[in-house]
């Protein structure tokens, strides 16, 4: 065969292939890609006259996704909450409710739909078959599904012998767009169990990684069963704890206060009479910063993770990390590599009793670090807190963390 023959023959070949795997990939199903970072709750409000001014306070305190399901349920009321959403700028989860697929809501603001919470391994089959079909009549939809904690949830909750090969046969066998569970971590004096949370994130992270999926994850703002009370830095240290792992999405239980046996003390977000509790400017404060980080942390894959204790060897344990040192004290160092190529890395303060004044020394040239401010969302040359100390003092707030980039 001639070179130019030849040439145009490869050329007619590589193109029918092109065209037929072109076709095939539009034949599939398309999946949920998330594009926004997920700030949302459980429990909406109810389906009442007070409806509007109630999705405005959604909004107004930096909410960005509600999870239907507990006040909406009629199609005529999630009708309502879908208009509500569009007029306030919010997406919706909706809940199907044993509705055919091909009848459930579908709609611009309609993030996805959510079809379990803490299914036990033997309902994956079932809900891998719900997936699919949600994949073929609601394409790019999210079909969420939230999973049991680690540490206090039990091998007969999770149908398996270890919360690893719960999280692992879950990915695996239900083929997830988005890993999801939720933790409620005690942080009293008598029982701190905050490292049994990060056990916890530090699983789900793997996963999602080697899925290449996102994740999100719920925490506590209530006083429930056992459950405590969070102050508003306990709340935040939940939140910046779960972005240090790499977190795409956090969502808080509850906002509007559940009634019922488990929660008789009432205070969440909202109260069941509809006032806003002091957790409502609690989590608009968090959510107004949350909310700036938000478009970098989308841009994010988390590389690592440290915990650094009091009187351990930062530089130890930071070697190859884009922080040097840090003076003693008590953090958590989330690594990451943004899209552009650059270095990332979350500071925190593990305390959520008290402000850290670390002296920190990053890698490479300090004037080309840049950190994202949570007032505005922009990069901003890196700031010496404390100019008259020697070396680059950084604060952080109780349970408080500060996004950098570097080169």
């Amino acid at each position: 065969m001639e070179h130019s023959t030849r040439a145009a023959f490869l050329t007619a070949a590589y193109t029918l292939g092109l065209f037929s795997a072109l076709g095939a990939y539009a034949q599939a199903p398309a999946r949920f890609i998330q594009k926004d970072f997920c700030i949302s709750f459980w429990v909406d409000p109810p389906a009442n006259e007070d409806m509007d001014t109630q999705y405005r306070r959604i909004a107004d305190a930096h909410f960005n996704v509600v999870m239907g399901g507990f006040g909406a349920r009629t199609p005529e009321q999630i009708a309502r909450q879908i208009e509500l959403c569009a007029k306030y700028g919010l997406k919706l989860l909706v809940r199907p409710g044993g509705q055919p697929v091909d009848q459930t809501p579908d709609h611009p603001v309609v993030l996805g739909y959510l079809l379990k919470d803490e299914p036990t391994a033997a309902e994956f089959p079932a809900l891998a078959a719900q997936v699919k079909e949600f994949r073929k009549h609601r394409p790019g939809k999210l079909a969420y599904i939230n999973l049991f904690p680690s540490t206090y949830a039990t091998p007969a909750q999770w149908g398996v012998p270890t919360y690893d090969e719960h999280v692992r046969r879950f990915v695996d066998e239900v083929g997830v767009d988005v890993l999801s569970f939720d933790h409620y971590p005690a942080m009293r004096p008598d029982l701190d169990a905050r490292d049994g949370y990060c056990e916890n994130l530090d699983t789900v992270r793997k996963h999602a990684l080697r899925a290449n999926i996102p994740f999100w994850n719920f925490f506590n703002i209530m006083p429930f069963g056992p459950h405590f009370d969070p102050t508003e830095a306990q709340v935040a240290w939940q939140i910046y704890t779960s972005l240090a792992y790499g977190a795409k999405g956090v969502m808080y239980f509850c906002y509007w206060t559940p009634q019922g046996g488990e929660f008789p003390k009432g205070g969440a977000i909202i109260a069941v009479d509809g006032r806003p509790t002091r957790h409502y400017d609690q989590a608009r404060r968090i959510n107004a910063r949350i909310s700036k980080l938000g478009p970098t942390l989308m841009k994010l894959t988390s590389t690592a993770v440290h915990r650094i204790k009091p009187g351990e060897k930062a530089a130890e344990i930071l070697k190859g990390s884009p922080i040097r040192s840090l003076t003693d004290g008590d953090y958590l160092v989330g690594v990451f590599t943004h899209q552009d190529g650059r270095r990332a890395v979350m500071l925190n303060n593990y305390r959520f009793a008290y402000t850290a004044w670390p002296t920190v020394k990053f890698r490479g040239d300090t004037a080309a670090i840049r950190e994202v401010d949570q007032e505005t969302g922009q990069e901003i040359p890196l700031r010496d807190d404390s100019p008259a100390m020697d070396g680059l003092q950084l604060s952080l707030d109780a349970g408080e963390g500060r996004l950098f980039l570097l080169p």
